[in-house]
């Protein structure tokens, strides 16, 4: 299925961020050459949860929101994981996004 095959390039991307830096959904559709798929990484990144090795809380929206929050366990998982690596957070934005920000080479 197509849309498995896309997932799983989605979590290869997502494995590469490293730690203490985040990337965006569209960072992230860019790379795999589907720059209008944002949202798809989005639902990507959502069936991610039985992943442990995918860095899911890493993945923010391009200013850098963490509206993927709602789908962690407990109310500020997403948060927590994102300070434990030294990224400060306020009101659910990043702080310094620039600094923070690791973009993914385009996939070949």
């Amino acid at each position: 299925m197509a849309e498995e095959n896309f997932f799983e390039r989605v979590y290869a991307i997502a494995r590469q961020i490293p730690f203490g830096k985040v990337t965006s959904y569209g960072a992230i559709a860019k790379a795999l050459g589907a720059a209008r798929s944002a949202r798809m990484v989005g639902w990507a990144m959502n069936a991610c949860h039985n992943k442990d090795d995918v860095p899911a809380h890493r993945v923010v929206n391009q200013k850098g929101l963490l509206t993927g929050k709602h789908h962690f366990d407990g109310t500020n998982l997403m948060q927590q994981l994102l300070e434990n690596e030294g990224i400060k957070v306020v009101d659910n934005q990043i702080v310094d996004l620039e600094k923070h920000f690791w973009k993914p080479e385009i996939q070949g």
